[in-house]
């Protein structure tokens, strides 16, 4: 069996961290990306850009693929936004968005601090207004219902890696 690579996705709010966080409890290899691969920058070209701009979050083009091409995990989940995945979307065996609805996006950023993204009221209001158009999430994913526990979220994801590998053999 080939190494598997898998995007989880969704817009601030959804669990991405805490997908992430839950992954490597239990064993798998998965990166944080808005930790571990995020930068500001244009998302067009790359060229880091200074300040904090949300539509600047981008990956390192670079690190991804490296992390891709890396052979040592049969399976590798890579957690988290970026402005510029269509650079690197095609690199993934799978895509999956985590959806919430509004009232628990509202009430999971409202615990927030106010110096973690989604923490202040203006970051709140630009995020509920991604989570209305979806236009910040890759299009054609496999959504996740991340309003269910975690443990089940992330079987449900573990679930459909399975069954995409199985139904490529």
């Amino acid at each position: 069996m080939g190494v598997r690579n898998y995007l989880i996705e969704g817009v601030s709010g959804t669990g991405k961290t805490s997908v992430c966080e839950e992954l490597r409890r239990r064993g798998y290899h998965a990166i944080n990306g808005d930790r571990e691969l995020s930068y500001q920058g244009d998302p067009e070209t790359g060229e880091p850009l200074d300040g904090f701009v949300h539509e600047h979050h981008i990956w390192d083009v670079d690190k991804v693929k490296s992390l891709v091409a890396d052979q040592c995990n049969a399976i590798s989940f890579f957690c988290g936004g970026s402005r510029n995945f269509p650079r690197f979307i095609d690199l993934f065996d799978g895509v999956f968005v985590l959806e919430v609805d509004v009232d628990t996006l509202n009430r999971r950023l409202a615990g927030r601090p106010e110096d973690e993204w989604g923490g202040k009221s203006s970051e709140r209001e630009l995020i509920a207004r991604l989570h209305a158009t979806k236009e910040d999430v890759p299009k054609n994913a496999v959504s996740i219902d991340a309003t269910a526990p975690l443990a089940r979220v992330v079987d449900d994801i573990l679930s459909k890696c399975r069954a995409a590998d199985q139904g490529a053999h």
